[in-house]
């Protein structure tokens, strides 16, 4: 490759960082001035994803998440994302998204988990991951919600707690701002799947 190649494939990087960094503060403009208020908000304690303080009652906010439970959806290192509050307030967060909710332990805390199971579902989860592969299954309440963390060997969730009412649901996480190598919405699945899961989801859809 020429000298004059591999600058023309530098500039041609940067450019393309420099608009997708274009497209987030467009985005955080939107947010502001359209939409709501914003917060930035982080988190010390890396065993969870907990956010720690929320906006007083945006439509959208942005927050940084880290931590591992949430992996690999999202980094140990901080990410910005996106969070609507509609779908949460009419009912409308369902199976696979990623929601923020308040702690059914703590009222202070709020973490951020998947939905994977509604009212009325047959859940069978392990219940130990990182010891056995006993299960255990579990039928969702009425008005309640099952919520687990993409990386089970290190999540504190419904396996827990229990079921969390949908009430204690604040937003649906629905998109990655920041880093721009992250920058796009938020999948109904995690991104891998760990192999031993695969008979789980198979019981759980059936």
């Amino acid at each position: 490759m020429s000298l004059f190649q591999q600058w023309a494939f530098l500039v041609k990087e940067a450019l393309d960082k420099s608009f997708l960094l274009a497209k987030f503060f467009c985005a955080v403009h939107v947010t502001n001035t359209y939409l709501g208020s914003t917060a930035v908000v982080k988190t010390k304690n890396q065993t969870l994803p907990l956010i720690l303080s929320l906006c007083r009652n945006p439509t959208i906010s942005y927050l940084q998440v880290f931590g591992p439970s949430m992996l690999p959806t999202f980094s140990l290192t901080n990410e910005l994302v996106l969070l609507e509050r509609i779908s949460t307030r009419n009912g409308k967060a369902g199976t696979g998204d990623v929601v923020v909710l308040q702690s059914p332990e703590n009222p202070r805390k709020f973490v951020t988990k998947r939905i994977t199971g509604m009212e009325g579902d047959k859940i069978t989860y392990i219940v130990d991951p990182k010891n056995n592969d006993k299960t255990e299954t579990i039928i969702v309440p009425k008005g309640h919600v099952w919520v687990q963390g993409d990386n089970i060997y290190n999540s504190y969730d419904s396996r827990n707690f229990g079921p969390v009412p949908y009430g204690l649901l604040k937003g649906k996480i629905f998109w990655k701002i920041w880093p721009t190598s992250a920058f796009g919405s938020v999948a109904k699945r995690p991104e891998t799947v760990d192999p031993a899961l695969k008979d789980l989801e198979q019981a759980n859809q059936s």
